[in-house]
Formats: structure tokens, sequence, C-alpha cells
């Protein structure tokens, strides 16, 4: 069975290595929209019209489902596009109940990290209504982490100084846990750890996007043989040096894997 998923970039081969890992013989077609990265500085017209070409890209590809392994892309497309096509579709949300029911207590608020088409979205506010009734999250947008996720500057003093920087107006103390609303702040959680006091929970929306995806598959994953990863960028096959970006970003996103 093939299960296609996709982000505008290497953000949702966060996606990926949870997928790999839940169901290990699957065979999955990843696709990384480069050319129209960041999706999360786009307009909503934009990435309506790179959804579809995604979609329409992997199901002609034989994927039987598909996952919209990016934040942005969720907020502003699923509604629009779940019932249009001949496979289930999955989206992901930031995982603001899971990180509340977790760790919201002792006078500490939740903190969510998310793109600005994300944070403005109406999809993540009808969320905070259903779910936030303490009003105990607060919202920060740090779309420049997508610009150095891209560029593989994963540990930097550029990436340290924008956190700091980007965070100096909140009292980091008062927070229990970061919400990881975009796939490709997951590279950074060592970096966040450096800014924050003390201890900060991580909390990310793929596991739940992965559970959803099992409910929602044609069949049964399988349980024998070896998985396979095929790598396409913007409609066409990655060449060696992108798949080896690629299998270097998955190293990278293996090694912070286990940090909560």
């Amino acid at each position: 069975m093939k299960i296609g998923i996709f982000d505008s970039g290497i953000g949702g081969l966060s996606v990926l290595h949870l997928a790999m890992k839940m169901m290990p013989c699957e065979e999955f077609l990843y696709y990384a929209d480069e050319s129209h990265v960041p999706y999360g500085e786009k307009t909503e017209g934009e990435i309506l019209r790179f959804v579809k070409e995604n979609l329409d890209f992997l199901i002609s590809e034989g994927a039987e489902a598909v996952v919209i392994a990016c934040n942005t892309a969720t907020s502003v497309a699923t509604k629009e596009f779940r019932g249009r096509f001949p496979v289930p579709i999955v989206g992901m949300e930031p995982a603001v109940k899971k990180a509340l029911e977790l760790y919201r207590g002792e006078e500490k608020r939740i903190l969510v990290a998310a793109t600005p088409v994300t944070i403005a979205g109406d999809k993540l506010h009808d969320l905070l209504k259903r779910v936030d009734s303490g009003h105990d999250a607060d919202l920060i947008s740090l779309p420049s982490l997508v610009h150095f996720a891209e560029k593989g500057e994963f540990s930097s003093q550029a990436v340290d100084e924008y956190l700091k920087e980007e965070l100096r107006a909140f009292d980091l103390a008062n927070y229990s846990a970061l919400v990881l609303g975009c796939t490709h702040f997951n590279y950074f959680k060592e970096r966040f750890r450096h800014v924050f006091p003390g201890s900060v929970h991580f909390v990310d929306g793929n596991e739940g996007t992965v559970r959803q995806l099992l409910r929602v598959l044609p069949r049964k994953p399988e349980t024998e043989g070896e998985g396979k990863v095929s790598y396409y960028f913007s409609g066409r096959e990655a060449d060696e040096k992108e798949k080896e970006r690629l299998s270097y970003c998955l190293e990278q996103l293996e090694k912070v894997y286990h940090i909560q």
C-alpha cells in the first residue's frame, strides 16, 4: 500500500519519521513542495492551488491515502478538499488540546508556536474556543525557523538569537509546554531548551496524525516485508543530492525524537 505524505519542504519528514516507525512495512511517497516553500508566508489562494497540485500528483503515483503533513496547509485547505478526492486525506493541527490536558496547571501556561498563516487562521482560533476555556494558551509566530530549517541550519548562534529576540516579550518561566505547531519546528527542540528556563515539555501533532491515518487507511498495514520511501520535489522525483539531504534531515530528527 502506498501512502503519500507532503509538506512545503522538510518539515513533514517528522511525520514520515514517525509513520515509518509505526508502519515499518509500508511504502511511502514523500513530496516536498520546495518550489513554493514556505507556505506560511503565502496567500490562502496560493496554498489552495499548491495543495491541489500535490494531492493530484500523489494520487496519480498510486497513493491510497495522503497526509497533509503541514499545519499551515491543513488550516487553509483540509476542509476545502476533504471528500473531493478518491482517497482518505488526513490533515494536522497544533496539539493544543493534548498540551492543555497534560501540562496545564500550577499557574503555568501553554505557548503555541506556528507560522503566520496558522496563527491568523480560523482553524486554530476555533480550536482554542473549543478546548481552552481557561484562556491558558498564548500564541507566537516564528516564520524564520522554517527558513533556518530549509537551509539545514538547525543549531547556530543565529537561531538562538532569533528565538531569544522573538520570545523576549514572554515570561518563559510561566510556561509548562511549548506546542510545536509547524512540523519544521521539531528540528529545534534542543535550541528551545537553551532558551526556556528549567523544563519545558514539547508537544506536536505527529502521533495523533499518524494514528488518524491508521484509522482511515483502506486496509490494515502490512506486517511483513521491507518498507520503502520514494521522494519527490514539486512534481518530480528527487535527485541523488536531494535524497542525501532528506536522509540527513531524518538523521537530525532521530536525534531529537525522544526529547519531550
